[in-house]
């Protein structure tokens, strides 16, 4: 011991015993404990509770039906989001194995997991898995992927991964050093106090729930004027060499020193040995802390399709590569995803396809911590023509009965076919508004959601398992009944020419307002911006720098112009750009677009779910809805901009009364885009759906509104149920208005403008459906200041739609 430390061996030895069982008694837990969740509790679908067998626990088991599809759902709560282990105990008495796929909040965690034979059916096993939780619910599905069903299943376990978990020093294991209490501001008991040679060292026993990067932080004092340096290393293997611990002034100050390792799960030695004469600092503790992994894997390989049939095709891919570990592949179609497939593999049979029709298939690369990859590039497909050739014959002549303001019943004569009718679908001309199935399908309907005072026209068609369509019948017409309130009464043509037009905002002047194109697809790199009268008439007025396509539903998108625009000639613009999706400034003078001012950047961005909608609420603060960029555990991050809503000042600081001191307002959003304020004040929200539910939210702050947990009405404690929901192929709904408090709202790929009252409470009534299958894809409608009037505008030359550039059209309309 060397004199500058001013201390003895022989005082820091005797202490060493005593202080070695205080800091064992005190050590903090790597984790905490398991939470236990009995299959006989969980939602069954295709199985049945039994108690037929021995050593199960609880009061059963749940033996799922010998079908592809039956499984076993346990809603499973967490205090704090990270990495987690799932548990699943089972039993399998047969020689056979039977697989399963296992889901997590809707996303594939380990797909076709084998569940062997465990001997007998009074013998049980379990199957281990990691996945990052959610902080609160997370829904857990185990689901059979073969005729045999699932195996026996008896619970799940979860446990989460504690943020961080200190060791002290003087617990570990010490080789030429020792334990001491002889200056102040250590932790636990104690500290360690190294013997002045090369080669004393502290080894660490620490434990990781689940493998990955970890962050280790050593707490030091130094009070010499030399460093005094560290080699570190896990499990034998050298992390880093002569780390530096330099002086901190004095040995009752304190610093740290960290670096990220990666550990593999369970118990871990983790040694500081000392390399200079010198020996090392004094040593306080060691934090392992789960370090978040926010690396996306590299983008997937070109998809391309093989084996194309009438009703499926395979498709496959080049690999993507990630820091921890690919563990799935998302197959999307346009916006909405088709299947999952488990890595390794790189292709997927696609199957329940529809025949003669162009599918445009991308893939993205999944890890662990739920990090997606950017978009790989389409592969655009067509399925063959079925084999049957034949189709339906035509379905008898409809009748209407029971008519009222929003609806009506229709009967009609059945159809036959070769291979038997599957289906009728009702039509406004081609528009499908109801579709009834079944063995055979009733000749019945009632069709709803229809607008009041409202002529009809529908005709039915029939459709065969080959996808063969019958011609339509002859058609049936009826007139709805009057509906109390307001109610679109005249529609015209406003402007025509626009090639996906995206945001609308009227100015403060009310005369005229900006609308924005999302992405001209003649003249690259044009992302432009104008000027719109009450008449109709419009002029570019400039074009936005720095804006990039996704080629999906990214490019330039919402628009609002300042409150204070007559004195500041301020407007705010939401754009995808290379890094990810941002919301800047730029000046307009009434003519022209000058300066570009960034506000807010670090919102993620993806082919699809990027948001978008900016508007000025009555408090005069900026809101912005930002999609999850297909990252779906984004939105329940409190700490991302995605999957949110965000409200600001308008130099993109947080607005006073956030609730939690950032932008984010709400948050469990998936690609959020209508925003709308009622005569109370009270904020509105339209969001697309996966592929159930689209919804109406009613936005409050601070409140989790449930994505992935949830998608449309769910009852799990602590997240928001909207107040509306459609299923997606009538509604995918963009933008919204509010006119008399009532809720109007456009729909893409349902081609209809939705009407909602807004009743007392928080109600809503009945929706009814305008302009179905009219004018095609419906993206935003607007009011129009000092008048019971809309604007609505189409979205049918982007990619869904299909039509040519200058194809799309804003519409006016009375409401009266």
């Amino acid at each position: 011991m060397t004199s500058i430390r001013g201390r003895t061996r022989r005082r820091a030895t005797l202490a060493a015993g005593s202080l070695l069982l205080a800091s064992l008694l005190t050590a903090a837990p790597a984790h905490a404990a398991p939470t236990r969740y009995e299959a006989e509790n969980a939602t069954i679908s295709q199985g049945v509770i039994e108690a037929n067998h021995l050593n199960y626990s609880g009061t059963g088991f749940v033996n799922t039906d010998n079908v592809v599809g039956s499984y076993v759902q346990w809603t499973a709560t967490a205090a704090d989001a990270g990495p987690a282990v799932l548990k699943i105990r089972y039993a399998n008495g047969t020689a056979v194995d039977r697989p399963a796929d296992i889901t997590v909040n809707g996303f594939l965690v380990a797909g076709g997991v084998s569940f062997a034979g465990t001997g007998n059916w009074d013998t049980w096993a379990t199957k281990t898995l990691a996945f990052t939780a959610n902080a609160g619910a997370n829904t857990v599905r185990v689901a059979s992927t073969s005729v045999n069903g699932t195996a026996n299943l008896d619970y799940i376990e979860t446990e989460v991964e504690a943020a961080s978990t200190d060791y002290q020093a003087e617990s570990a294991t010490l080789s030429q050093a020792a334990a001491a209490t002889n200056h102040t501001g250590y932790t636990g008991t104690g500290f360690v106090d190294y013997t002045n040679v090369a080669g004393g060292y502290v080894e660490f026993t620490v434990s990781k729930l689940v493998a990955g990067t970890a962050k280790l932080t050593l707490r030091y004092a130094n009070g010499t004027g030399a460093d005094r340096p560290l080699d570190l290393a896990v499990n034998g293997n050298t992390a880093a060499s002569d780390l530096s611990f330099p002086a901190t002034a004095n040995w009752d100050t304190w610093a740290d020193q960290t670096i990220s390792v990666s550990l593999p799960a369970g118990t871990s030695k983790v040694r500081a040995t000392a390399t200079g004469a010198s020996g090392g600092p004094n040593l306080d503790r060691l934090r392992v802390a789960s370090q978040s992994d926010s690396t996306a894997p590299t983008t997937p390989g070109q998809p391309s399709c093989a084996n194309i049939a009438d009703t499926a095709l395979d498709l496959s891919w080049g690999a993507s590569t990630d820091d921890t570990g690919v563990i799935a592949y998302d197959v999307y179609h346009d916006g909405n995803k088709l299947t999952s497939a488990a890595a390794p593999a790189v292709g997927t049979r696609l199957t329940g396809l529809s025949p003669n029709t162009e599918y445009r298939l991308s893939v993205f690369a999944r890890d662990a911590a739920g990090n997606t990859s950017l978009s790989s590039a389409q592969a655009i497909c067509t399925t063959l023509a079925s084999s049957d050739a034949q189709a339906p014959t035509v379905p008898g002549t409809p009748a209407a009965s029971g008519v009222t303001g929003t609806g009506a019943t229709l009967s009609w004569g059945a159809s036959t076919d070769n291979i038997g009718v599957t289906a009728y679908d009702v039509r406004i001309g081609t528009t499908v508004v109801k579709s009834v199935t079944g063995t055979p399908p009733a000749t019945s309907a009632a069709v709803t959601g229809l607008a009041c005072n409202t002529a009809y026209t529908l005709n039915v068609v029939a459709r065969d398992a080959g996808g063969n369509v019958s011609a339509a019948s002859p058609t049936v017409s009826f007139t709805t009944t009057a509906c109390s309130g307001g109610v679109p009464s005249a529609i015209g043509t406003l402007s025509t020419g626009w090639t996906i037009p995206w945001g609308t905002w009227f100015m403060p002047d009310g005369q005229t307002a900006l609308v924005t194109e999302r992405d001209d697809k003649v003249t690259a790199g044009q992302f432009k911006v104008f000027k719109v009268t009450l008449a109709g008439a419009r002029t570019q007025v400039g074009t936005v720098p720095n804006v990039v396509t996704t080629n999906g539903e990214g490019g330039l998108l919402g628009v609002a112009a300042d409150p204070n625009w007559a004195t500041n000639h301020f407007i705010y613009l939401m754009h995808t750009a290379s890094e990810g999706n941002r919301i800047a400034r730029m000046t307009y003078n009434g003519t022209s677009l000058s300066g570009y001012t960034v506000l807010v950047q670090g919102i993620a961005k993806n082919r699809y779910h990027n948001g978008g909608r900016l508007a000025f609420g009555p408090d005069g603060y900026l809101y912005a809805t930002t999609g999850d960029a297909q990252t779906s555990n984004l939105a329940q991050d409190k700490n991302s901009l995605n999957g949110k809503v965000l409200r600001m000042r308008t130099d993109g600081t947080p607005a006073p009364g956030n609730p939690f001191g950032t932008l984010v307002y709400s948050y469990g959003h998936r690609n959020p885009q209508g925003l709308a304020w009622d005569s109370q004040g009270r904020l509105w929200e339209a969001e697309f759906g996966n592929s159930l539910y689209d919804e109406l939210n009613l936005i409050k702050p601070g409140l989790n509104y449930g994505w992935p947990t949830c998608e449309g009405t769910c009852s799990v404690a602590g997240m928001e149920n909207p107040k509306r929901q459609w299923s997606v192929d009538t509604a995918s709904p963009s933008g919204i208005a509010i006119v008399r408090d009532t809720v109007y709202m456009a729909a893409l790929r349902g081609e209809r403008m939705w009407r909602i009252p807004l009743l007392s409470g928080e109600s809503t009534g009945t929706p009814t459906a305008y302009y179905v299958g009219t004018y095609g894809r419906l993206r935003t409608v607007t009011k129009v200041p000092g008048a019971d009037q809309l604007w609505l505008s189409t979205t049918n030359s982007d990619n869904n739609g299909g039509a040519a550039n200058g194809s799309d059209t804003i519409f006016k309309i009375t409401i009266s």
